[in-house]
This record gives structure tokens, C-alpha cells and sequence, in this order.
């Protein structure tokens, strides 16, 4: 989750691609994934003024997004090591950035060529907005109509484009209207869903201008709101408890029960965890909650994936617990990738074109990611509707930096989200 790339990147993203069977596997998915995308929906222009009413409203989604093609991958990894939120590293980051960014760019194209030639992430992303904005028309039409905009930290669309695009359809430049910034992150870390938030403020105030004195906004100017985490939200528990179902039916009826569920998430550096990051703690929320769901069925651990480096991450790791448990006979095992919202590098290589070849086992599977499920994309619905009943800025949660943070930036991007009245709350 945190620190997706390159600790996103798989542990041996950096040697050379080589074949797996594993790929029919990814084929048949990227073909569901491309029957698919064809249902996202264009963003029309507003027709309305956004200063008349409390709609329409603009749902923006944001992720960490991927390359589409093998082309775009260095400019992708060059803003990725340009984020001091993601990658710390110092005064030089500049400079060394680009640096590292070209030297890996061969090999990491590669990678991508392997699971289909680019990440799936932004189709999915654009699938999920449009069609949850839809079910927000009908479940919520004092707020309708309902814009979907997708902005990613790293690669296309980016923030800025997104932020352009709005004013293109209404929002903003003197006509106010409301945007939510909805994280597509459901457990929050200060170098995910922090980070994108970070960017999201840099170009509001390059954009709109700056609150005056921490007060008021510019006349005129776009009102946000954040939904910044939902680990624990039923309809994300049922949805990912559904595909579980799914993937454990695969297997004979009589040894159901005993297949052990692996939950997956991003790793964490310790230096992170120590710093007092929520990560952890709402991945574990997001898999109790899954296991009550199940009426905890199975036995379960939760691992962590994309471990680089020789500093110390938090464990165990999901490789090392897959083969740990294969050489002592345990075989029927079932990989579920908790904290990811849709197919990407993470799952489509790390998992199955590592993790599950490595195995070399038949009964080490995979749940589905979630994708295109209608359960998932009701619960997105569900979420986004309660957050605007509700009338909150952001949550109670988001108005505390981690006990260790000494970001100024990440202190005034969360005075600004809390709204002037909640600012001094912000601790």
C-alpha cells in the first residue's frame, strides 16, 4: 500500500523478465478487464452554474495509477522519485531522482510488457467512477448531477490535468460548485493517501490562490471535501468476502475449511510504522471485519508484500510466508490482496507471476481483484452518499498527523482539508 512503487515493485522487478505459465491466467483477466471498459462514461460538460444548487457535484478519484503503456513508464517512475513523500531523498532528489528513474526504466518496461504491456489501473479507475457516479444520481439527486474525474500521483491523469479539466466543465474560476476527493486507498497512509492529498492542495493553491490568513477561500473557488479512508465500510467487507467464496468453492468440498487465507498487503518500512502511520492498523481492521464476514471459516494470517531495500519492513512477508508454508505441507492456500482495489503490477506479476509460480503448487490460488464486482461499486456509491449527507470535510481521524510527523506541508494540507472552523484541531 504505502510506498507502492518502487516498493511497490515487486522484489525482483529489477532482473530480467521471464516467461510464467501463470500468463493465460492474466490474459483471460486483462480480456474481462477490456469487455468491460467500454461502459465508462465520458464526463459531459456542466450545463448547470455550480453556485445554483448543491449539485452538481465533482467525485474525483485517487490512487497512485500506473503506466497504460510501456512507453509512459519513465515518465512514471521519474515523478515517483521526484514524490519526497513516497521516497525521501534529501536535497539531492532532483538530481538523483531522474537518475535512478532511467536506469530502471528498461527493465521495469519490461515487467509491464509481461502482464499485458501497461497497468490496467486506470481503466479500472475510470470504470469504477463513472458507473458509481450513475447509482449517485438516482440514490442521491439532491447532489446530482454527479461529475467522475479520476486523478492520479503519478501518471496520467494527473492532478493538474484534472484540476484543468474541472474548470472546463464548470467548476471553480467564480463558480464555486463542490468537488469530493474520494481516496481509493480504503486503508490511509501519509505516503499514499497522504501524499496524493498533498499534491491535490499544491494545486489547488497554485490554481484558485491561497486562503487568506487561513480563513476564507478565493470568491469563486471549488469546495472540497475528502473521504479519506473506509477499511471497515460492509460493502467493501462484502465484497471482498464474496470473491473469497468464490476462489474457496474451487476447491474440493471436503477440504474447504482447511484452506488457509493469506491477506496481502503493501509493506511499510519500520522507520513509517514507528512514525505512528494508521497503515497497519486499518489493513488488520479490513481483515477482521472480512473474517467476521466469513464467520472466520478458515484460518487466515495477514502478510505483507514489496519489501526492497535492506532496511527493516514490516513482515511477514507474503513470499516467504507462501513458501514457508508449502515446504511444511500446507498447499491450499489462497492469496487475498486487501488493501488493493483493482488489478495492477501488485497483483498480476508480484502475486501471480511470483508469488504463485514460485509456489509451484496447484492448490495456491488467488481471490479476484475487485475490479468491475457491482457489490464493490455499490459500496463506493454507498460511501460516497453518506459523505454527503453527512456535510463533513473529512473524517475526525484525518485531523491527526502521526505522533512522529514533522511535515509542515502535511500539517497545512490538513488544516486546509478540515475546513476553517476544524483547523485548529488539526494536531
Amino acid at each position: 500500500m504505502a510506498f507502492r512503487v518502487p516498493f511497490a515493485m515487486p522484489r525482483r522487478l529489477l532482473s530480467n523478465a521471464t516467461s510464467f505459465g501463470p500468463r493465460l491466467a492474466i490474459a483471460s483477466r486483462l480480456s474481462c478487464m477490456s469487455n468491460q471498459r467500454g461502459l465508462a462514461t465520458v464526463v459531459p460538460p456542466v450545463t448547470q452554474d455550480a453556485t445554483g444548487s448543491k449539485g452538481p457535484t465533482a467525485m474525483v478519484f485517487m490512487n497512485m495509477g500506473g503506466p497504460s503503456t510501456t512507453n509512459e513508464v519513465e515518465d512514471f517512475l521519474s515523478r515517483l522519485f521526484a514524490d519526497g513523500d513516497l521516497i525521501p531523498l534529501g536535497r539531492l532528489q532532483s538530481y538523483i531522482g531522474p537518475l535512478i528513474a532511467r536506469r530502471r526504466t528498461p527493465k521495469i518496461q519490461q515487467q509491464y510488457a509481461d502482464i499485458g504491456g501497461g497497468s490496467p489501473i486506470r481503466k479500472w479507475s475510470e470504470y469504477q467512477c463513472a458507473e458509481m457516479c450513475k447509482i449517485l444520481d438516482k440514490i442521491s439527486p439532491e447532489t446530482a448531477p454527479h461529475k467522475p474525474y479520476v486523478a492520479f500521483r503519478y501518471a496520467a491523469p494527473l492532478t493538474e490535468t484534472m484540476y484543468e479539466q474541472l474548470f472546463a466543465d464548470g467548476f471553480g474560476n467564480g463558480k464555486g460548485g463542490r468537488a469530493v476527493a474520494f481516496t481509493q486507498y480504503p486503508q490511509y497512509s501519509c505516503s499514499t493517501t497522504g501524499s496524493s492529498l498533498n499534491e491535490l492542495w499544491k494545486w489547488r493553491n497554485r490554481l484558485e490562490g491561497k486562503r487568506e490568513n487561513g480563513e476564507s477561500d478565493p470568491a469563486g473557488a471549488i469546495q472540497w471535501s475528502v473521504i479519506d479512508r473506509w477499511p471497515s465500510h460492509s460493502g467493501l467487507v462484502e465484497a471482498f468476502a464474496q470473491n473469497i467464496e468464490a476462489q474457496l468453492a474451487t476447491y474440493p468440498e471436503e477440504k474447504r475449511d482447511k484452506v488457509v487465507l493469506l491477506f496481502s498487503a503493501h509493506s511499510l518500512p519500520m522507520s513509517v510504522v514507528n512514525r505512528g502511520d494508521p497503515y497497519p492498523s486499518e489493513v488488520a481492521a479490513t481483515v477482521h471485519a472480512v473474517m467476521q464476514r466469513l464467520n472466520f471459516s478458515n484460518p487466515y494470517r495477514l502478510c505483507w508484500q514489496s519489501q526492497v531495500g535492506p532496511s527493516a519492513w514490516l513482515g511477514a512477508q507474503t513470499s516467504d510466508t507462501v513458501q514457508e508454508y508449502v515446504k511444511k505441507g500446507i498447499t491450499d492456500l489462497v492469496l487475498v490482496p486487501i488493501a488493493f482495489t483493482s488489478d495492477h503490477i501488485e497483483t498480476l506479476y508480484e502475486l501471480d507471476l511470483e508469488v504463485i509460480h514460485e509456489a509451484n503448487s496447484p492448490g495456491v490460488k488467488r481471490a479476484e481483484s475487485l475490479n468491475g464486482n457491482p457489490v464493490f461499486i455499490q459500496a463506493l456509491a454507498d460511501i460516497a452518499r453518506e459523505h454527503l449527507q453527512k456535510g463533513e470535510l473529512c473524517s475526525r481521524q484525518m485531523t491527526l498527523r502521526c505522533q512522529g510527523c514533522k511535515s509542515e506541508r502535511c500539517l497545512g494540507q490538513k488544516q486546509f482539508f478540515a475546513g476553517k472552523d476544524n483547523a485548529s484541531m488539526v494536531l
